[in-house]
């Protein structure tokens, strides 16, 4: 990768008025003035309409199987999935009643990527959610504020969603200050027009719901033919994790060699997945590595380079069980030439750390990656085993639940290490076989992306509306 030159006059750098002198913001600055001079409409800010409310930093200890969800980041345009959600005890709601979100509130990110996130809640959730941290909440200033407007206004609005960017800031991860977000620009349109708006974006709307309605995650899909093709009874697995009490003796102690007296470890459901796995599977993980498994490796800030080839694999790059190469950050050329930790084709990369992500796996599938993965992952490539078999195996609840009962640590510093994840059981069907459910997956999964793209494409369509009426 050459060298990126650009190229800005004094006059440019006196006209940005976060005054960075970085070309990102230099480039942002010029792109957003270029599309404010299009606006047919005068300029306000967000805080000549709305007030925010950033969410608590609730702690993952105190989360329960029961209660009160809490709405995080990861939620927002999630299609408001409470079941996925963690909870806390019900006094909470009364404890933090200032977090609960009520009917109608637009919730934003705060940080990430540097692209805007909006989301509305709807009116079955009001004040049945309860704001993490790092999400904004938007409420208006004037009761008859039209807020499906501006909810569609921030989803839309190119030149909002350059703001959003333009003002988040940091190096591995970007941040906007509630401030910042209430100083980004919108335009202020007329009563009668964002009727019309309205009047033309809700159909799209109700169809994008409708849409919606049809989706499974993969998750869903995953577990169903895992299920189906093991016999594996989740019904059971769900309601022993719902157990919060256990009778154990000394001898249930004793008999593990590292001594562990930890709920997780001894815990009913996890112990009847591990039971479950080992019964119909003779082969360990171990028996098909090709390689030892090995953790990725470290890195210092002054690693960092946007004019290198190579990316850092991060346990955040991986979040959404694939690898998302744009949200990794990009290394020096020395930092990865000095570096034998790459992934190639068919590895498999898996989070061995953090209580969100520990657990969580990628597949990577083709040739063209050129990333080195962190100290907080590790890497199994097997050998006369299909690797997306294998990673959808590792997708299931099954899997999941060995994780969770072999992981270590406490809080959110959970740790699960190459030593444990070699000896967990894997199916020891014949490649023809695998084949054929990985088959079966993918052709689910890819009429779920069909709906996901006529999703995408309503969304288009109610972009153009808002860009050709109001630019």
């Amino acid at each position: 990768m050459g060298v990126r030159v650009s190229q800005n006059t004094m006059l440019d750098i006196s006209q940005d008025r976060l005054m960075r002198c970085n070309p990102k913001t230099l480039s942002l600055a010029k792109t957003i003035l270029s599309l404010s001079n299009n606006i047919k409409f005068p300029c306000m800010r967000l805080k000549d309409v709305f007030k925010i409310k950033s969410g608590y930093a609730f702690k993952s200890e105190d989360y329960t199987d029961e209660g009160t969800s809490v709405f995080r980041i990861g939620d927002i345009e999630n299609n408001f999935k409470v079941e996925d959600m963690p909870k806390l005890p019900e006094e909470y709601s009364a404890l933090f009643s200032k977090y609960l979100l009520n009917a109608n509130d637009i919730v934003v990110s705060l940080t990430g990527d540097g692209n805007l996130k909006v989301d509305i809640i709807p009116e079955y959730l009001n004040n049945k959610l309860l704001l993490n941290q790092r999400v904004g909440c938007l409420r208006p200033l004037d009761k008859l504020c039209n807020i499906d407007f501006y909810y569609y206004l921030l989803s839309s609005l190119n030149i909002i969603k350059y703001q959003f960017t333009y003002y988040s800031n940091g190096k591995t991860q970007l941040n906007i200050s509630p401030f910042d977000f209430l100083n980004i620009k919108c335009p202020q349109i007329p009563d009668n027009i964002q009727k019309i708006l309205i009047q033309k974006i809700q159909p799209l709307q109700n169809s994008i719901q409708k849409y919606i309605g049809q989706l499974y995650d993969d998750r869903f899909i995953i577990n169903e033919v895992f299920n189906k093709l093991f016999q594996f009874n989740e019904k059971k697995l769900y309601e022993l994790q719902k157990e919060k009490y256990n009778s154990l003796t000394l001898s249930d102690f004793a008999n593990n060699k590292d001594m562990r007296n930890s709920w997780k470890f001894h815990c009913k459901s996890a112990q009847y997945a591990y039971n479950e796995l080992k019964s119909r599977f003779c082969t360990k993980i171990k028996d098909f590595i090709s390689e030892p498994i090995v953790l990725g490796t470290s890195i210092s800030p002054s690693d960092y380079d946007e004019n290198g080839e190579y990316r850092y694999l991060s346990m955040a790059s991986i979040k959404t069980w694939q690898y998302d190469n744009d949200s990794a950050q990009i290394v020096s050329d020395i930092y990865a030439n000095n570096n034998s930790k790459k992934v190639k084709k068919d590895d498999i990369i898996i989070a061995r750390s953090g209580e969100g992500t520990i657990g969580k796996v990628a597949l990577i599938d083709n040739d063209d990656i050129n990333a080195i993965f962190c100290d907080f992952t590790m890497r199994i490539h097997l050998n006369n085993y299909n690797p997306a078999f294998a990673y959808y195996y590792f997708r299931t609840d099954f899997f999941q639940e060995l994780i969770y009962g072999h992981k270590k640590g406490l809080g959110n510093n959970t740790n699960i290490f190459p030593v444990q994840i070699q000896e967990f059981p894997i199916p020891d069907i014949s490649l023809d076989e695998q084949q054929k459910i990985v088959n079966e997956i993918q052709s689910k999964i890819n009429e779920q992306n069909k709906i996901k793209n006529q999703i995408e494409e309503l969304r288009n369509s109610i972009d153009k509306i808002i860009e050709e009426t109001i630019c």
